[in-house]
């Protein structure tokens, strides 16, 4: 009993020691903070300081077979490696972020693997079938916050709207889409997809996919090669002929236009989802070859006001912290292309602390920037200043060798848009460039100097390529596509004629209606008198066409 009291004494004495030598070191530094003392000193004054030093016990060995035993161990800094992997090794067995989509440890291609589903099917081409089981976790989740588009499901079902449809499709491959295939089969459709980003996909939702019997060419990391190849996989198939087309981009449309004039002269309709393959839709209906009826989904309402703005106001933060860990607060912007992603962007920038500026070629949409304060400038006369560069405007070098050569260090450099041509990326792979990959997605290029620039997704879209996207609002989307194939599949043949069509607004107005029960919303609805004041159906549409919400 008396030797556990001397003990404790002993502690008493030893901890109000070391509380004493660390309130001297507090007025040390307290002194010095009030003069102006040179590094040395303050080195000096620490080091003045008494500390505890560490007692080394040298390991003592029974023989020499037991030393050369223990040498085989990893030293040190070896131990804390191997911690390091063991503890990496752990978090990527549960994390599909880390371990399914970005994983790396098998570098063989998927195009030179033999892969067969639990059906015996090895009609697809995706990175590990084995993965399927945790693509299918992520497709669950992602349902819960569909259920608009479960609910389209589930009311169509029975009915079969799709039924004999073949639908060939090229979007981006993550849970929310595989919601919106596997939708597109319960109706009755066969679909064979493909990726529209070679950077976008989930492999462990592709592996999903495949998995449940769809036929899925993607996976992430693909190469240019690959991915044309996956396309063609997806359309070339004998004995499957598609009659139907969703596309992302329109590469899809333009490959079956060029290499199978065939069969894209049999498709019904075509479904077109973004800028640039709507505008690569028109150039065909402009001169004269667009022999199909095709629907511009993108300027629906419910794609522009929601997947648009809302979709991308939340992802382009996201996009960011993942690769980069920047701070907004205080940092230059520059957005160029005030449209609804733009807006988007500019909001959430905004509303972090950013100081944004746009660029613009529309004067309505640079007005409208200006009222939302923001300045307009041109991107050459700001680029020596901004820390970061968003393109979001589906056009062509708008960032171009001359602005990257003349950004300051460090600058992030990323595009929003659709397309990888808004920043001119092949200028920066010359010989007097270095490029070093600092994490996936992640690039510095270094110019001779040593000024780095930070290009994320070697200028690809950054939301679906570095971050995901909200499964509601992908929702809107999604089920706005399915409607549109099913009116393209089943309108009579007098309809639609060979041209590019908006989606009927009573379509968009039932797409939203869809979407009120997630909020409890509850729709106030017209009297008779109302309706017949205002000149509408009390069932809708309660817009004209040329209504800009």
């Amino acid at each position: 009993m008396t030797d556990c009291v001397e003990e404790a004494k002993l502690e008493v004495k030893q901890a109000s020691k070391e509380f004493k030598e660390s309130e001297n070191v507090a007025e040390k530094y307290s002194a010095m903070t009030g003069t102006n003392m040179n590094v040395g000193e303050l080195s000096a004054a620490f080091t003045a300081v008494p500390t505890h030093k560490s007692m080394k016990k040298q390991i003592q060995f029974a023989n020499q077979e037991e030393k050369q035993e223990f040498s085989k161990f990893p030293t040190k800094t070896g131990r804390r490696s191997l911690s390091r992997s063991i503890s990496q090794s752990s978090t990527d067995s549960y994390s599909s972020a880390a371990s399914y989509t970005d994983s790396s440890d098998d570098e063989t291609s998927p195009r030179e693997k033999s892969q067969v589903n639990s059906k015996g099917s090895s009609d697809f081409c995706v990175k590990n079938i084995k993965q399927a089981e945790f693509g299918r976790r992520e497709i669950e989740i992602a349902e819960q916050d569909m259920s608009a588009l479960i609910s389209l499901r589930k009311r169509a079902q029975g009915e079969k709207p799709l039924a004999g449809a073949k639908v060939v499709g090229c979007t981006h491959i993550t849970a929310q889409t595989a919601v919106l295939i596997e939708t597109l089969v319960a109706l009755g459709a066969q679909c064979r997809w493909t990726a529209c980003n070679i950077y976008s996909t989930q492999n462990e939702v592709a592996a999903a996919l495949a998995e449940s019997g769809v036929s899925v060419f993607a996976w992430k990391g693909e190469s240019e090669d690959d991915f044309w190849w996956c396309i063609d996989r997806c359309v070339n198939m004998e004995g499957w002929q598609a009659n139907m087309i969703l596309d992302d981009g329109g590469d899809l449309t333009h490959w079956v236009y060029k290499k199978y004039p065939s069969v894209f002269k049999k498709v019904r309709g075509i479904v077109e989802e973004s800028v640039t393959g709507v505008h690569r839709l028109y150039q065909l209906s402009k001169a004269g070859k667009l022999c199909v009826p095709a629907m511009n989904v993108n300027d629906s309402v419910t794609k522009q006001k929601f997947d648009n703005l809302y979709c991308c106001r939340e992802s382009i933060l996201d996009g960011l912290k993942r690769t980069t860990d920047v701070m907004f607060g205080g940092k230059q912007v520059v957005v160029c292309g005030y449209g609804e992603v733009g807006k988007g962007c500019c909001s959430a920038l905004k509303a972090l602390g950013a100081i944004v500026c746009v660029t613009e070629i529309d004067p309505i949409c640079a007005l409208q920037a200006c009222m939302d304060g923001f300045r307009v400038l041109k991107l050459n006369e700001v680029v020596r200043q901004m820390d970061m560069i968003i393109t979001c405007t589906g056009n062509k070098n708008v960032v171009t060798r001359e602005h990257l050569d003349r950004m300051k260090n460090g600058c992030i450099v990323c595009n929003m848009g659709h397309s990888n041509t808004e920043i001119d990326v092949a200028s920066l792979r010359t010989p007097e460039l270095t490029w070093e990959r600092v994490r996936s997605q992640v690039d510095h290029v270094i110019w001779p100097d040593g000024k780095r620039v930070i290009l994320l997704a070697e200028g690809r879209l950054l939301n679906l390529s570095c971050s995901t996207v909200p499964s509601f609002v992908l929702s809107i989307t999604a089920t706005t596509q399915a409607l549109a194939l099913i009116e393209l599949y089943n309108a009579p043949e007098s309809r639609y004629k060979q041209d590019v069509y908006l989606l009927p607004k009573k379509m968009d107005e039932y797409v939203a209606s869809l979407h009120l029960p997630n909020f409890d919303a509850h729709l106030t609805e017209l009297s008779d008198e109302q309706a017949k004041y205002m000149g509408l159906n009390k069932n809708g549409p309660f817009k004209p066409n040329y209504y800009r919400y």
